[in-house]
């Protein structure tokens, strides 16, 4: 065996060694290699029709496994539950699927899914509720009936939201020892607000104020077919399964539209240095910026194209200058961010050393100056562009992931044909395209600057940047950490089971 494959392989080593020396001698350096032009790609197009009550469906035949997933994008979201009740949409989409139904209960769900190999989840994100199943194509049938009885009938068992309601105290206790997290988490406060429900967080007594009511009336407020977009990707036949989703969800009375008000947040920038003393790590972690742009901002293509120059990856020039030349970091990041229905974040960071914290704030601010005042070179402007392009394909290998970029922008009102015209968009951007949305976008004397560490070991004080003003973390306690729950025999045998 072992004869037959090294004859096999050493012609082929050989022939893979010949090109290599006849391509190499015709050039002198790498960057001087001659590449084809790509060629192009299409992006197949699911099928999308309404049903009577409204309801939006997305179909988009994969016949490469004997599997069919089902996604859903339900109108809603965390960022729109009462001020005092931000806890209510984790919850909500944690008991919606494990909470069972008015026919099965949770762990009813449980065994007979698990019986199937197939899965149907639930959440709840800022802007938007989800919904999704998996199964093999033979038990659609059966796994459909219950994603659709999870999706209009949840239950919200008491017992499971009690559990999710532990869960969650647990993620609040924790949420101080990464400080990732914390930078992460503060310096988005920091930018939108305190007040804003981008910038509320879970807190004990957000957690106690949740109600069973309370999730049955956002249910019946929300879930409504019209409110409702479904994609099917996988192995079926369109005009069999159009057949099934009539006779499933045609009869889904239609309800009202999604009226809830748009979501505050600070739009104003607010400059300046904050603070985090944290004296149990080995780093100082560093954040720096701004409010950001929408994603459909006309000027999308050139910010995507400045952000792969600025900090896309080891060729950008945050990762040479800061890591490669000034070894101040393992990891540095930074670009203008993009958000659907409001502005994203432009943000710069870094983690360094204790003792490199002032120096590194420095080069952060000197690269985000740089940006603005020196225009991409030519190389830098093509080696972006290339790699932007070269990777759009690897973004879509299955029709589940064209499926669910399609919803996503059919959820947010961007045209159909918006993938279809991000290629061109990224091809006609210019150098001077680049530096304008540079001084456009990013502004040096408007940026919040929030530094966690420990402070008696940094090279110099954070004062040195402006006044701090000191953040504190502090978790608030439960409201009443005397409350006791009575023992009996019902509830003993409860908790054992």
């Amino acid at each position: 065996m072992r004869s037959k494959l090294t004859r096999f392989i050493l012609p082929l080593l050989a022939g893979f060694g010949g090109a290599w020396t006849s391509g190499a001698a015709q050039v002198g350096d790498f960057r001087e290699i001659a590449f084809p032009a790509l060629p192009e790609f299409e992006i197949p197009k699911p099928e999308v029709y309404k049903l009577s009550n409204g309801l939006t469906v997305f179909l988009m035949e994969d016949h490469e496994l004997p599997l069919i997933s089902v996604s859903a994008r339900i109108r809603t979201g965390s960022n729109y539950m009462p001020a005092g009740k931000q806890s209510m949409g984790e919850i909500f989409g944690q008991v919606q699927r494990e909470g069972g139904t008015l026919s099965r209960t949770g762990d009813q769900l449980d065994d007979f899914l698990e019986a199937r190999a197939a899965f149907v989840e639930t959440g709840m994100s800022g802007d938007l509720g989800t919904a999704s199943m998996n199964c093999l194509t033979e038990d659609f049938d059966e796994v459909f009936g219950v994603f659709i009885d999870v999706l209009r009938n949840p239950a919200f068992a008491a017992a499971k939201i009690e559990l999710a309601k532990v869960r969650l105290n647990a993620t609040i206790a924790r949420r101080n020892d990464n400080v990732g997290g914390i930078v992460g988490r503060e310096f988005i406060r920091l930018i939108y607000g305190t007040e804003s429900p981008l910038g509320r967080l879970a807190e004990y007594a957000t957690v106690a104020a949740v109600t069973r009511d309370d999730l049955l009336a956002w249910h019946k407020k929300h879930y409504h077919p019209n409110n409702v977009y479904l994609g099917f990707s996988g192995d079926f036949d369109s005009k069999e399964l159009k057949r099934k989703i009539k006779a499933a969800l045609d009869g889904w009375p239609k309800g009202p539209a999604f009226a809830e008000p748009d979501v505050p947040y600070q739009q104003t920038s607010k400059p300046g240095v904050y603070f985090i003393e944290k004296g149990d790590v080995t780093q100082a972690n560093i954040r720096a910026g701004h409010l950001g742009i929408r994603r459909d901002s006309p000027d999308y293509h050139a910010v995507t194209v400045m952000n792969e120059v600025f900090g896309g990856g080891f060729s950008g020039r945050l990762l040479q200058n800061i890591r490669s030349e000034k070894g101040l970091a393992y990891s540095v990041f930074g670009g203008i961010g993009d958000s659907f229905l409001r502005p994203g974040l432009f943000q710069v960071g870094m983690s360094t050393k204790l003792s490199t914290m002032a120096q590194s704030v420095r080069a952060l601010q000197a690269e985000v100056r740089g940006m603005i005042q020196n225009p991409p070179t030519e190389e830098e402007l093509q080696q972006a562009k290339e790699s932007i392009l070269n990777s759009f394909v690897f973004n879509y290998v299955s029709r589940g992931q064209i499926l669910s970029q399609q919803m996503t922008f059919a959820y947010y009102g961007l045209p159909t044909d918006y993938l279809d015209r991000y290629r061109a968009g990224i091809e006609k951007v210019t150098a001077a395209d680049v530096a304008r949305v540079a001084k456009k976008y990013m502004h040096p004397d408007r940026m919040a600057l929030l530094v966690v560490g420990k402070s008696a070991e940094f090279d110099e004080s954070v004062d040195v940047f402006g006044e701090p003003q000191r953040i504190d973390i502090t978790i608030a306690p439960p409201p009443d950490t005397k409350a006791r729950v009575e023992k009996t025999a019902s509830s003993v045998e409860a908790g054992a089971e």
